[in-house]
């Protein structure tokens, strides 16, 4: 007798959460990092609102979101960087040619950004993302030899740099997050958490538009230039 692994109901209904496209579209808009109304969600999904609901009591009740309320707000974010981890990796195995021409200037100047520079979730993408990786691998701070991991050199960096690293929670220091535009990994973890709320919080990047692109400002390019060698024209 085949005995069932108990895995798979689990498996299922977790596939049947994502397998939807106006759930998808929310949870890839939630990758931003931060927590949405349930009305800003239904116009970028294009829906009305009583749809949208029922499509995020779903994932609120399937785990994959987390729900606040503000007065007579409701807001939904992802719930934690795991479920975050799981919708960049799923829209990572979506080939460049399946994924849908932009039909505006605008779209087409929006997808230009966020292949640039994103964040995904609550770490840097995009090729401002891989050019940060390589260039922390280039000078030794991290390894990719088999996983990513920062070396001795690499935690006196993000010391030196005023980087500070919450080790204290069970989320690992350095971990690859495959970038689905680049098509290779680029830092995520505690330390790519880090790296870019310092980004973001000193001014070395700015969000632009209301997607997750955002774009490196001159006193980023100073830095990322003094502090890793990146040359401006490869952040711009």
């Amino acid at each position: 007798m085949t005995t069932k692994d108990p895995r798979a109901a689990g498996l299922a209904r977790l596939a049947a959460l994502v397998a939807d496209e106006t759930r998808a579209a929310c949870l890839l808009a939630l990758l931003d990092g931060r927590a949405w109304t349930a009305g800003e969600l239904a116009r970028h999904a294009g829906v009305a609102a009583s749809t949208l609901s029922e499509h995020l009591g779903k994932l609120v009740a399937g785990g994959l979101l987390a729900e606040e309320r503000q007065g007579r707000h409701r807001y939904v974010r992802l719930a934690d960087a795991r479920g975050a981890q799981l919708v960049e990796d799923l829209a990572a195995q979506v080939a460049p040619g399946i994924a849908e021409r932009p039909r505006t200037l605008r779209q087409a100047g929006a997808g230009s950004a966020m292949a640039r520079g994103r964040t995904c979730y609550d770490h840097l993408a995009g090729r401002l993302g891989i050019a940060v990786t390589d260039a922390l691998t280039a000078r030794g701070l991290l390894l990719q030899d088999t996983g990513f991991a920062l070396t001795d050199a690499g935690l006196r960096w993000f010391g030196t740099a005023g980087i500070g690293l919450d080790r204290r929670g069970r989320r690992p220091l350095a971990r690859a997050c495959l970038d689905w535009t680049e098509r290779r990994p680029h830092l995520a973890g505690v330390a790519g958490a880090a790296l870019c709320r310092h980004a973001l919080e000193t001014g070395w990047c700015v969000r632009i538009g209301s997607e997750r692109a955002v774009k490196v400002t001159e006193a980023g390019e100073r830095a990322l230039s003094e502090l890793l060698g990146i040359p401006a024209q490869a952040l711009r």
